[in-house]
């Protein structure tokens, strides 16, 4: 006699998820009002006018932040301001011209260099060369830490000692104690695919989460410790040790996320990072919630890591989500029992 419970728990599956889908899109916005790192109200002058060869508004804006210490917004922006610059640099070019030794156009200028050089395949011989733009940015405000944050990147493809990592680490936690960018860089330092381990990887991200303040981003650095495992490779088994400290770093980053309003732009990196460790645990439901909290702001982080298209990933992972979690939702919901729906409700 054939067996047929497999089947029919595929026709169930399939059931719960033609009637609960739609309604679990609720509060998802439409594939086509997500964007990919969408700037916010302040960074979108300033690209639109680097389209135009304008480089004004760039400078006010990095000069805003220098001035009333707003380094994570700073560092944000700096990477935004250089992810359009290496295929348009015209108008950096013109700033550089005409104040050559503007400290934030100097920061632009090593931050652009570093990232060419990290990937050219002479990494190495390029690298050198960047080594006096970042100490020239680093010199012209003492109290920036984000030029800091170069040099660690700086020193990780140089194959810098641990000595020389840690100087240069304590230079930066002097200046911003917290700063999310010089930590990301030194748990990249000391994850297993440079120079370190994931467990000092995960101690590193913990100790450091424990020691922040309760809304700040560093309070997700070992969700960054828990995606360095996670993408390590298919061949790669993951401990029960280490699955434990994944789905601890998930729950911090969740608290993180509730501390922070929907569709917030700012901690939409660490709510899309808390997305994929989310669906690649299998906690769909809690996905589901990190994809609504998202709202439009998809970051290239982490679906670039894993995927050409990142935007695509991120909306392939969004309705496996809701998939996923239509097919486990029973078909009859509690407020449902006692009312009469027929032989097929």
């Amino acid at each position: 006699m054939v067996c047929t419970m497999p089947f029919l728990r595929a026709l169930l599956r399939t059931a719960r998820m033609i009637r609960h889908t739609p309604e679990l899109s609720a509060g998802l916005p439409a594939d086509h009002a997500v964007m990919l790192d969408a700037p916010d109200e302040k960074l979108s002058p300033a690209l639109v006018a680097a389209a135009l060869g304008e480089y004004e508004p760039a400078a006010k804006l990095l000069a805003t932040t220098r001035d009333a210490g707003e380094w994570e917004c700073r560092d944000r922006y700096l990477h935004r301001l250089v992810a359009f610059a290496r295929s348009r640099d015209g108008w950096l070019g013109d700033w550089l011209a005409v104040a050559p030794h503007d400290p934030d156009a100097l920061l632009v200028k090593a931050q652009l260099a570093l990232s060419r050089a990290w990937e050219s395949p002479a990494r190495a011989e390029q690298l050198r060369e960047v080594g006096p733009m970042i100490t020239a940015a680093a010199e012209c405000d003492p109290r920036d830490p984000v030029p800091w944050r170069l040099a660690l990147d700086h020193a990780r493809g140089t194959h810098a000692t641990h000595t020389t990592f840690e100087t240069l680490w304590e230079q930066a936690i002097q200046r911003s104690t917290h700063h999310y960018g010089c930590h990301v860089a030194a748990l990249q330092y000391l994850s297993a695919a440079w120079y370190g381990s994931h467990r000092e990887c995960f101690d590193f991200a913990e100790r450091a989460a424990e020691d922040s303040l309760p809304s700040s981003l560093v309070q997700a650095l070992p969700l960054r410790a828990a995606f360095a495992v996670l993408t390590e490779g298919p061949d790669v088994r993951t401990t029960s040790v280490q699955v434990e400290r994944i789905d601890r770093a998930a729950d911090l980053a969740i608290s993180l996320s509730v501390s922070f309003e929907p569709n917030d732009p700012w901690p939409a990196e660490v709510r899309n990072l808390l997305a994929y460790v989310l669906v690649v645990r299998g906690r769909w439901a809690e996905a589901l919630e990190q994809f609504r909290r998202i709202g439009p702001h998809a970051a290239s982080f982490p679906w670039s890591s894993v995927s050409d298209d990142p935007l695509g990933r991120f909306l392939d992972a969004r309705d496996g989500a809701r998939l996923q979690v239509a097919s486990v939702t029973p078909l009859r919901h509690r407020a449902d029992r006692g009312r009469t729906r027929g032989h097929y409700a």
